[in-house]
């Protein structure tokens, strides 16, 4: 809970300081109140560091915050007594100190996307959207569409994940593998052909070499890509895989529009709609950018061709403008992305599996061949 640091006067009208904990600044001076104490300052303090110690919370408390906060305001409870009950059927106590941060600063006469970006624990694009539903008196439908978006972002990562189990496996057992027999047994058997004084066939010195690389290089190198990991964590990047671009870019463009048409839907003028959407795209400036050219006065399609946005999406987009259905058109935009998005997931895991299987075959393969050649010529010697 909150602490707040105060001055006033006390029943003798001396001065006094301190500090009171309390749930907001109107609870705190309520306190304060009934032990005669005439508030003349309050301040929450401490609230930067509250604020750096909450972790933003996790999908699936995302999805569930949304669906039971629409539910509890649609049966017509006030925000303040749903923010209660939420916080109370929470086991998690860092999901349950978010709400109630949240709470004090909404009992604090805070609007409601406001203490939600204080927080820290909740996605930005959450908040824009609470954002764009207070201002046009849609709270509880942009709350039950965030947990629709939401739902679906968490289907698609969990069935990434799913299908990236797999070859993460495939990939962790066959570097395994190959890094046993390349700094293990490669090395003792190599002696035994050095001491042949025969010139080894060309696999063979091609896997010896190896197997010195391996061993001279191996631990420097790890701990320089730990390293490298540890620093771009650290940072919040990531590491994205260039055949997944297609598909990053199909997923944002179905979010973006998506989370457009919501905002339209709910009031908000196209250009701020955009400006509010653009947060949800790692690179929010070409939206930033179509934003300002239809404020210039270019029609939304002629402004996301000239951005390079693909014309299946500026022909839709353009069909719906002038027919008078943006919105419709928005979240067809949106949909076929997401669907085609899937489709190429499903693809990008159906050909990864068989390419890790053939290429750890191949390595070991590779292996026992360049160290079986050796050992046919000398049978043949025997012979």
């Amino acid at each position: 809970m909150p602490h707040f640091n105060y001055s006033g006067y006390d029943a003798k009208g001396k001065l006094t300081k301190g500090n009171v904990e309390a749930s907001s600044s109107a609870q705190a001076v309520e306190r304060l109140t009934e032990r005669g104490i005439v508030v003349v300052d309050i301040a929450q303090t401490e609230a930067k560091s509250a604020r750096q110690r909450v972790k933003l919370m996790p999908l699936d408390s995302h999805i569930l915050f949304c669906r039971s906060l629409a539910s509890y305001l649609r049966s017509g409870l006030p925000l303040a007594d749903a923010l209660k009950i939420l916080g109370k059927q929470s086991r998690d106590k860092r999901v349950t100190a978010a709400f109630n941060s949240v709470l004090a600063a909404v009992e604090g006469g805070k609007k409601f996307h406001a203490a939600l970006a204080e927080s820290g624990a909740f996605r930005e694009t959450l908040w824009r959207v609470v954002e764009s539903g207070e201002q046009s008196g849609t709270l509880i439908a942009v709350l039950e569409q965030a947990a629709e978006q939401f739902r679906m972002e968490d289907t698609l990562r969990r069935k990434i994940r799913g299908a990236m189990t797999y070859p993460i496996v495939m990939v962790v057992v066959g570097v395994g593998v190959v890094g046993f027999l390349l700094s293990y047994v490669v090395p003792k058997i190599a002696v035994l052909f050095t001491d042949m004084g025969r010139v080894l066939p060309l696999p063979t010195r091609i896997l010896i070499a190896m197997a010195n690389f391996v061993n001279t290089f191996a631990l420097p190198a790890s701990i320089v890509l730990l390293a490298a990991w540890l620093i771009m964590r650290y940072r919040g990047r990531k590491l994205h895989l260039p055949f997944m671009r297609g598909l990053r870019e199909r997923l944002t463009v179905s979010l973006v529009m998506t989370h457009l048409a919501t905002l339209l839907k709910s009031g908000i003028p196209l250009v701020q709609g955009l400006r509010m959407a653009s947060s949800m795209d790692a690179n929010p400036k070409r939206w930033l950018e179509i934003a300002d050219l239809v404020k210039a006065g270019h029609r939304f399609d002629k402004a996301l061709e000239k951005t390079g946005f693909p014309e299946e999406v500026v022909y839709v987009v353009r069909v719906g403008e002038m027919g008078g259905d943006l919105i419709d058109a928005l979240s067809n935009v949106g949909r076929n992305n997401w669907e085609i998005a899937q489709s190429q997931m499903e693809r990008i895991a159906t050909l990864i599996e068989p390419a890790m299987v053939l290429t750890l075959g191949l390595s070991v393969g590779f292996i026992v061949l360049a160290i079986l050649m050796p050992i046919f010529d000398l049978s043949g010697m025997i012979k």
